[in-house]
């Protein structure tokens, strides 16, 4: 079975389990009181020093069920722009977390432009940052990753509606995770903006304005593929309301507000 090393331990997050469970507790310092359900989250990706508090956020508010799909952007250009690993285990500095086959198989049976491919996944950092949180919280659950090149809006819709229809099929509850950093590179006050100009159609529910105000107004958001196909297959599924969980910018963290990146936590149920 194959095994997914770790590309970014001791870079984007500790690689020391000590350090990291540290780390983690850091970052999910919000303890509420009762979990909600939800049918999909957008978290950050990058290194836990600047973005790990907001993803943190909307991890600290949701249950997390025993199945996850995670859809992450493609920083690499290697591989597929519809990849998948259909079976084998993902390493981070606490465990092994393993790939739900059965599930896999089944996306892949409802949506045909899925291809079965490593080369996406083995230097990709957006999806694997994710993965700590999720052991930190839950000891047992299985998860099928997919990396996503910068596709059509047809194509998102066509993988959003085989992501539901593989929801609706398996009987069971799933969260899907969609991993994006917001705009990069600008000032505070234009990476402000810009985040809201894609917060808003998240907010709205609204997958093609987002998709379409993105890339109309050059918004850097580096996940809007995988955002823009877990709100398609949400509102498949019935969501009804999108909540923003937290904000930020790496000049929260640096104090160098001339040029940041922004982060964006939001839960849809």
């Amino acid at each position: 079975m194959p095994l997914r090393k770790p590309a970014v331990a001791g870079t984007f997050y500790p690689a020391q389990v000590q350090e990291l469970e540290s780390e983690l507790k850091r970052c999910l310092s919000t303890h509420p009181t009762s979990k909600e359900k939800v049918i999909g989250v957008v978290s950050p990706h990058a290194g836990y020093i600047y973005s790990g508090v907001v993803a943190g956020a909307v991890f600290s508010k949701i249950e997390i069920p025993d199945k996850l799909i995670i859809l992450s952007p493609n920083h690499t250009g290697l591989g597929s722009p519809f990849s998948i690993m259909p079976e084998g285990e993902w390493e981070t500095p606490l465990g092994r977390a393993k790939i739900d086959q059965p599930l896999a198989s089944l996306f892949m049976k409802n949506c045909p432009l899925l291809e079965i491919d490593q080369e996406a996944h083995r230097r990709e950092h957006s999806l694997e940052v994710q993965i700590p949180f999720l052991q930190h919280l839950k000891k047992a659950f299985s998860f099928v990753p997919v990396t996503l090149g910068h596709i059509p809006f047809e194509d998102c819709e066509t993988v959003g509606q085989g992501l539901a229809a593989t929801i609706r099929k398996s009987g069971e509850e799933i969260l899907i995770i969609a991993s994006s950093d917001m705009n990069h590179y600008e000032s505070q006050g234009i990476a402000e903006k810009k985040d809201q100009i894609a917060i808003q159609q998240i907010l709205k529910l609204d997958p093609k304005r987002l998709f379409d105000k993105v890339h109309q107004s050059s918004v850097s958001m580096c996940g809007i593929i995988p955002t823009t196909v877990m709100l398609i297959a949400a509102k498949e599924l019935g969501a009804k309301k999108a909540e923003l969980i937290k904000h930020a910018t790496s000049g929260d963290v640096t104090g160098d507000y001339n040029s940041v990146v922004g982060y964006a936590s939001l839960m849809i149920s």
